[in-house]
C-alpha cells in the first residue's frame, strides 16, 4: 500500500500516550504524571506490571505501545533492572522508526548520560542481565537505552528546580500541544516522498547557521514542492523540536495576485503572526509596520514556518527577511519555482524536488487508475508508455491516472496515441486531457472558475455559475472527481483551490480560442487587456461572466 499520510496514521490510534515506568516509580512521580494527563483529557495507558507475563512482554502491551500516538518513558535509577522496561523501550524506539511514533523520555533522578553511557547503576543492571540473557539480548537494550537518551525531552534536576508538581504541568502542557495539532492532509497516495522528506531532514539536521534552520524547496510546477513541504511540517512539528508557534501560509502567490501587492502581503503577515502566536489582535497599517511587527514578536520565539509558493523577492522580505527575526532553534521553510529567489541561502539549504523515477511513476499511475500499486496485466505497457511520457510529474500522473480510471485498455491505447501528437512532451496538452473528457456544461464550469474563482468561496461561487444556467454542484463535483479541482478549509467556508498548472491550462484554453483578437474569446483575465478591449471596441465575440 502507498505510504499513510499522517492524518490517517492518527486516525487509527486507540491511545494518546502510553507511560512506561519502572515500579519504583509507581505510588509518587507517575502516578501524579497519570492523574494529571487524566484530568486534561489525555487518553494515557499506563504500564502496570500485573498485566506482564512470560519471557517477552505481553500481546498487550505490545498493541497499546503501537496504538498510542505519544510513548512517554520515565527513566528512574532502577529501570534498566526490569528486563520488561528494557523490551517495551526497544518495541517503543521500533515505534518510532516504522510508525513515526513521537517519544518524549523523562529522566527522574538520573542523569540522562547514565541512560545514554549505560553508567552507574544502568550499567550494573545490564552486566547481571549478559549473565542470564546473553550478549545479543543486552546489546539490543543498549542500543535502544542510547537512541532513547539521545533525544529531546525532560531531567527533573534541570527543570523547575526539581519540583515536581512543575515539572509535571510542563510535560502535559507539551502533551496537549502535541496532540491538538492536526496534520495536515499530504496527498491521497504519497508515493516516493519518504525519500524526500529524508533528504530535506538531513540537510536540516547539518545546519547550524546562528542555530536557525532555513531551506528553500524548489522546482518546476506539478513537481511536488507543497506536497514535500506538508509533509515535512507534520514530521517537524510531531517530532518534539520544542517549537513554541508554528504557521504553514500557502499559496503566497495566489494570495498577493488576488489581492494586490499591498492587502495581499499585509493580509499575510496578519496571518502569520496569529497563527505563530495564536493571537487574534494584529490589525497592521503596512507592509514596513509588519516586518517590525514580526521581529518584535517572533525574534525570541522558537518559530516553524512555511513559505509556500514564493515567487517575488518583496514576498519574501515581508513575511522572513533575515535570520535574525526569529528564535534560536527556528525552522523557516520556503518553496517556490524560482531558484533565484534563494540566492541568499547556501548549497547545503536549498533543496530541488526532483521528479519520480519510473517505477514511482508506474505505482502513482496505479493508485489513481486502479486504486492498487501495480497496474492489471493487460494495461501494464501501456502504463509504461504514459509513466515515461510524462517524465515523473506527479500532477500529470494524478490527473491523467483519474481520468483512465474505469476506462478500457483500448481507451488506454487512443489516449497515448493522443499523447504521441505532442513532440514536445508539452504538459499544457497532457493536463487538456482531462478536460477534454469533460462535458460542454461542466467545460464552461472548469473554465469560469479556472479563470475568475480560484481562492473564492465555494458557495458563492456556485450561486454565481447557477445565475449562468450552470449545474454547479454536479459540475464542481465533477471536476473535483477529476483531481482538476480541490476544496481546502473547514466549516461554512470552503474555498475552491486549482493547481497552478491546471489553471494555466484553462486559461491557455480560452487564449488559444482567438490568439491575436482577445475581443473574440469568451473570457478576459488580464485586467490590461481587458482595458485594451474595452476602450479600443473591439468585443465581437465576448462573454464576461
Amino acid at each position: 500500500m502507498a505510504s499513510s499520510s499522517s492524518s490517517s496514521l492518527y486516525a487509527r490510534m486507540m491511545y494518546d500516550v502510553f507511560l512506561s515506568f519502572r515500579g519504583e516509580t509507581r505510588e509518587s512521580f507517575c502516578d501524579h504524571l497519570y492523574a494529571d494527563l487524566r484530568r486534561a483529557g489525555v487518553n494515557t495507558f499506563r504500564d502496570d506490571e500485573s498485566i506482564r507475563r512470560g519471557e517477552n512482554i505481553s500481546v498487550e502491551l505490545s498493541r497499546a505501545i503501537e496504538e498510542s500516538r505519544i510513548s512517554i518513558i520515565v527513566f528512574s535509577k532502577d529501570y534498566a533492572g526490569s528486563r520488561w522496561c528494557l523490551d517495551e523501550l526497544v518495541k517503543i524506539m521500533e515505534c518510532k522508526q516504522k510508525l513515526n511514533q513521537i517519544i518524549f523520555p523523562i529522566f527522574y533522578n538520573v542523569d540522562p548520560s547514565e541512560v545514554r553511557k549505560q553508567t552507574s547503576t544502568f550499567g550494573d543492571a545490564l552486566t547481571l542481565h549478559r549473565q542470564r540473557f546473553g550478549d545479543q539480548k543486552v546489546n539490543e537494550w543498549k542500543d535502544a537505552l542510547t537512541a532513547a537518551a539521545n533525544l529531546s525531552g525532560w531531567d527533573l534536576q534541570t527543570m523547575s528546580n526539581g519540583y515536581e508538581s512543575k515539572f509535571i504541568e510542563v510535560i502535559t502542557k507539551e502533551v496537549l500541544r502535541v496532540l491538538n495539532f492536526m496534520p495536515m492532509n499530504v496527498a491521497k497516495y504519497p508515493v516516493g516522498i519518504d525519500s524526500h522528506v529524508r533528504e530535506v531532514l538531513d540537510l536540516l539536521q547539518t545546519q547550524t547557521n546562528d542555530g536557525i534552520r532555513m531551506i528553500g524547496i524548489f522546482g518546476m510546477g506539478g513537481v511536488g514542492k507543497l506536497t514535500l513541504a506538508k509533509a515535512i511540517y507534520n514530521h517537524l512539528i510531531m517530532s518534539f523540536h520544542g517549537f513554541e508557534g508554528s504557521c504553514f501560509v500557502a499559496n503566497i502567490r495566489q494570495e498577493v495576485s488576488n489581492k494586490g501587492r499591498h492587502n495581499g502581503l499585509v493580509g499575510l503577515q496578519e496571518k502569520l503572526l496569529y497563527k505563530t502566536l495564536q493571537r487574534k489582535n494584529f490589525e497592521i497599517d503596512n507592509v514596513d509596520e509588519g516586518i517590525s511587527l514580526i521581529k518584535a514578536r517572533l525574534q525570541s520565539k522558537r518559530v516553524l514556518i512555511v513559505l509556500d509558493d514564493i515567487d517575488h523577492i518583496s514576498q519574501l522580505d515581508s513575511l522572513a527577511g533575515q535570520r535574525n527575526w526569529f528564535g534560536s532553534g527556528s525552522t523557516i521553510i520556503i518553496t517556490t519555482r524560482d531558484v533565484h529567489l534563494l540566492s541568499e541561502l547556501g548549497t547545503q539549504e536549498k533543496y530541488k524536488v526532483k521528479t519520480l523515477s519510473i517505477h514511482d511513476s508506474l505505482q502513482l499511475l496505479s493508485w489513481h487508475a486502479f486504486g492498487v500499486p501495480i497496474a492489471l496485466e493487460e494495461y501494464i505497457e501501456v502504463s509504461k508508455t504514459i509513466a515515461s511520457y510524462t517524465v515523473g510529474l506527479p500532477l500529470a500522473l494524478t490527473i491523467i491516472g483519474s481520468h483512465l480510471r474505469g476506462r478500457s485498455v483500448q481507451e488506454w491505447i487512443e489516449d497515448v496515441e493522443k499523447l504521441r501528437s505532442n513532440p514536445h512532451e508539452d504538459i499544457q496538452t497532457i493536463l487538456e486531457i482531462s478536460y477534454d473528457a469533460l462535458d460542454g456544461d461542466t467545460k464552461n464550469i472548469f473554465l469560469d472558475i479556472a479563470c475568475f474563482f480560484v481562492g473564492h468561496d465555494k458557495k458563492d461561487t456556485a450561486m454565481i455559475l447557477e445565475a449562468c444556467d450552470f449545474h454547479a454542484e454536479s459540475g464542481i463535483r465533477s471536476l473535483i472527481e477529476r483531481c482538476l479541482l480541490t476544496i481546502y478549509g473547514d466549516g461554512e467556508f470552503k474555498m475552491l483551490e486549482m493547481h497552478d498548472l491546471v489553471r494555466n491550462m484553462g486559461r491557455e484554453i480560452v487564449r488559444k480560442e482567438s490568439p491575436k483578437n482577445p475581443g473574440k474569446r469568451s473570457r478576459l483575465v488580464d485586467p490590461n487587456v481587458v482595458f485594451d478591449v474595452l476602450q479600443g471596441n473591439k468585443v465581437k465575440h465576448f462573454l464576461f461572466t
